[in-house]
């Protein structure tokens, strides 16, 4: 399944160079394709598209979107520990919702998401030059257009929900010294929202290796799901039915299942989960990006897992969140036991045999020169213990594994959409009995005894369980309006902070963005 989309992936590197910056958008076609050599047939116009989906191997790499999302909620947190990690800041700034508008995740994640944008943009200007010039087929070419149409739409979900009053630059041609202007947020939305209903409906219903790390039918859909889910966020009115009828499309399909063992979603080799709507499909050598191993785990993880590099000890999760899961929650783990699958690694760690200690040979831990990772965290900075905090364990880290895993990232995944179905149901009459069922059968596959009832913060709790490290507790948060409350290592905030800022470099390079309340 990989190699067909590797393949495609990889000869559409040569179509067009991509560049990640929202403020130039004067950019020229590199690779001019020549009609009559090229977009005959449907797999050239798919090795055409590779350029727009390999921008989204950014998506787990260090220090851009996905960290900021995590760190900036109540999964992760990335502690000062002594003199590591200390970054300016920057990581201590996320997690106290004290974004500074000069942070260079905040730069990355902007230049990443318009990254994404603008080489959906450069493909739709290609695609329509060459059906204007009469070169190309239009009944040929107009799946293909809705494809990077729908794809662009789900880059501004996430400048919506993150930057909020983004601009809207839905085209390439542009004139020199092109300096857009902010959009509202709600005015996003609505693009997002038409974007998705005029190009949805062209996209394949096919569920296989054909559409597999594609954007199809069901995963404009599922973005729909999204959009609306947050509808009251984004724009100021709820839309539940919406959210409820895009989360039946696919639920009703039946073209997707849950697996019944949580972690086969998460092994190195997850392809054919029956779970996966969306993924990126990484890859240690073909496709790299997929940096958890380096992020979270210990230096002495080293030896746990035979990995080839040195991990940085830096990303970790917090008492708080590692106690919501009852100990006979499957998805939890066995502390001390890192041979069980658990999303998170806890307790007494091994070496590769599972029975040798891991030995730091720190003496600034109170557990000892034998490396613990303690669901309590002494201190957010500046003296974080270095065995401090529970780490991921959800990805299965592989012996031997490099610095990228190969595990296919899962931005769509069915137990989220029978989630979302639950929360719009359960939003409109909190006594429904279906609304409670879907969440009971989530539990149920993670061992766990039925809810008696909904609640916000047992369904929130929920999502938070299933969710974990999956790049939506953040936007959770705010819907469920917790995201402003105090809670560890994280005072109170004002709720403008549920926006990042506008880097400081775009707004001195375009004089006509406006900066974000607050900042």
């Amino acid at each position: 399944m990989k190699k067909y989309w590797f393949k495609a992936l990889l000869a559409g590197l040569f179509v067009i160079a991509f560049n990640q910056s929202c403020s130039d958008l004067e950019e020229k076609l590199y690779d001019q394709v020549k009609a009559d050599e090229f977009f005959k047939n449907d797999e050239e116009f798919i090795a055409a598209l590779g350029a727009a989906y390999t921008n989204l191997y950014g998506f787990q790499n260090h220090g851009s979107y996905m960290s900021l999302q995590e760190v900036s909620s109540d999964e992760i947190m990335i502690p000062q520990r002594g003199g590591d990690w200390f970054d300016g800041g920057i990581w201590l700034n996320a997690h106290r919702a004290e974004f500074n508008a000069q942070d260079e995740p905040i730069r990355n994640a902007w230049n990443f998401l318009f990254g994404g944008v603008n080489t959906c943009n450069r493909l739709i200007f290609q695609f329509n030059d060459l059906i204007n010039k009469g070169a190309v087929d239009p009944a040929l070419a107009t799946p293909f257009l809705s494809e990077l149409r729908t794809l662009r739409a789900l880059w501004y979900l996430w400048l919506v929900d993150s930057y909020g009053n983004v601009p809207i630059v839905d085209r390439f041609d542009v004139e020199a010294g092109f300096a857009p202007t902010n959009a509202t947020r709600a005015e996003v939305y609505a693009f997002i929202e038409k974007e998705l209903n005029e190009s949805v409906p062209s996209l394949s219903k096919a569920v296989n290796t054909s559409t597999y790390a594609r954007i199809n039918y069901y995963t404009g859909k599922a973005i729909q799901a999204k959009l609306y889910l947050n509808a009251q966020v984004y724009k100021g009115s709820p839309e539940w039915d919406k959210a409820l009828a895009a989360a039946d499309e696919i639920i009703n399909s039946g073209s997707y299942s849950l697996e019944a063992d949580y972690f086969s979603n998460f092994n190195s080799n997850n392809a054919g989960s029956k779970e996966s709507i969306f993924v990126i499909p990484y890859d240690q050598v073909n496709a790299q990006g997929f940096n958890l191993p380096q992020m979270t785990l210990h230096y002495v993880s080293q030896e746990t897992f035979s990995l080839r590099e040195q991990p940085w000890n830096g990303y970790c999760s917090l008492a708080e969140f590692y106690n919501s899961y009852d100990d006979a929650d499957k998805r939890k783990g066995v502390s001390g036991n890192q041979k069980i699958r658990g999303n998170f690694l806890a307790g007494q760690q091994f070496k590769a045999d599972g029975v040798t200690p891991g030995t730091d040979g720190s003496a600034d831990d109170a557990d000892g020169p034998n490396v613990f990772f303690t669901p309590e965290i002494n201190a957010h900075f500046p003296n974080c213990q270095r065995q401090a905090g529970v780490r991921v364990g959800k990805f299965e880290f592989p012996q031997g594994s490099t610095t990228s895993l190969s595990t296919d990232f899962q931005i769509f995944r069915y137990a989220d959409i029978l989630l979302v179905k639950a929360e719009a149901l359960w939003r409109k009459s909190a006594g429904d009995a279906t609304a409670l069922a879907l969440v009971n059968q989530i539990r149920a596959r993670a061992g766990q005894p039925a809810f008696a009832s909904l609640t916000a913060d047992n369904l929130l709790a929920e999502r938070g369980r299933e969710m974990f490290f999956e790049a939506w507790r953040r936007s959770d948060l705010i819907r469920f309006g917790k995201y402003d409350a105090a809670r560890q290592w994280k005072p109170a905030s004002q709720p403008c902070k549920q926006l990042w800022p506008i880097p400081r470099q775009q707004i001195d390079a375009n004089k006509n963005l406006k900066q974000n309340p607050c900042y």
